[in-house]
């Protein structure tokens, strides 16, 4: 009986060492996740609301559109005006609104982002309330057309 419990104390001192390390590879599999997510959602986060922009041949860039605090005022196909995000009530309200926001500036820039199927009447009165909030300089956003097989240079037939 003896030789018995010798044994079982012999076993239990060679049981295995408690393992202390950090096991990474979830954590890594989690974040990898985790900035696929980030990867495929950022791209949707679009500033404002969104419209069909009318397209042309050659526009300019407007990197100063893309800031966080740019002012931005945008017509949508059925007439509603949107200052940044928020949907105006009444075109009236724009010029003091947009003063507001323009208060302690240097650069009176605002950009005005029209649906291409929106009323030209009502892109023009966005643009009359925006010259009276004394905004200086006013910033047209469009979409550059995506040629496909159109010929470069003078090879072009009449």
């Amino acid at each position: 009986m003896a030789k018995e419990k010798e044994a079982s104390v012999i076993m239990k001192q060679h049981a295995a060492p408690v393992v202390s390390d950090i096991n990474v590879t979830p954590m890594v599999d989690v974040m990898l996740v985790l900035l696929i997510i980030f990867m495929v959602i950022t791209p949707m986060l679009s500033k404002g609301v969104s419209v069909d922009l009318v397209k042309t041949l050659n526009p300019i860039p407007m990197q100063a559109a893309d800031k966080s605090d740019a002012i931005i005022v945008a017509v949508t196909r059925d007439g509603k005006t949107y200052l940044n995000t928020t949907q105006l009530d009444a075109v009236k309200d724009l010029p003091t609104k947009v003063k507001d926001m323009l208060g302690n500036r240097l650069d009176k820039t605002v950009f005005l982002k029209a649906d291409s199927r929106a009323r030209y009447e009502k892109v023009v009165d966005v643009v009359d309330n925006l010259r009276a909030a004394g905004v200086d300089q006013l910033g047209l956003l469009v979409e550059q057309v995506q040629s496909r097989g159109r010929l470069s240079g003078a090879a072009g037939g009449q």
